[in-house]
């Protein structure tokens, strides 16, 4: 399935491939300020319709995670980092997918706060 997405002015835009089974609610510093629901693909699923500079980069603790955001209207659409393995991964919050019903997919809990 393809999904397009973007932040809320819609400097950041992209598409987006894969089957969304769940979602993440993480309780970490970051994800619980934010409100992201993350859906993890492949990197190489995460296309950008945009310029890979309207989005800006935020690190924080390990460095490992790069929190992508939109610097107008501040909304985080995804992050980039590496999984299992070394992978390059997206975490795509699909809270910034359109037409994207939340209540079809299940959410699972992570205790990002004791990692």
């Amino acid at each position: 399935m393809l999904y397009r997405g973007s932040c809320h002015c819609g400097r950041i835009r992209f598409e987006v491939e894969g089957e969304v089974d769940s979602g993440m609610a993480c309780n970490c510093s970051m994800c619980s300020r934010k409100g992201s629901l993350l859906w993890f693909v492949p990197r190489e699923n995460l296309r950008l319709l945009t310029s890979e500079d309207a989005a800006s980069t935020y690190l924080f603790n390990k460095h490992v995670i790069r929190h992508r955001f939109c610097p107008t209207c501040g909304i985080h659409p995804y992050g980039e980092g590496a999984g299992p393995g070394g992978v390059r991964m997206a975490a795509i919050n699909l809270r910034t997918l359109e037409d994207f019903d939340l209540s079809s997919v299940p959410v699972k809990h992570y205790d990002g706060k004791s990692a």
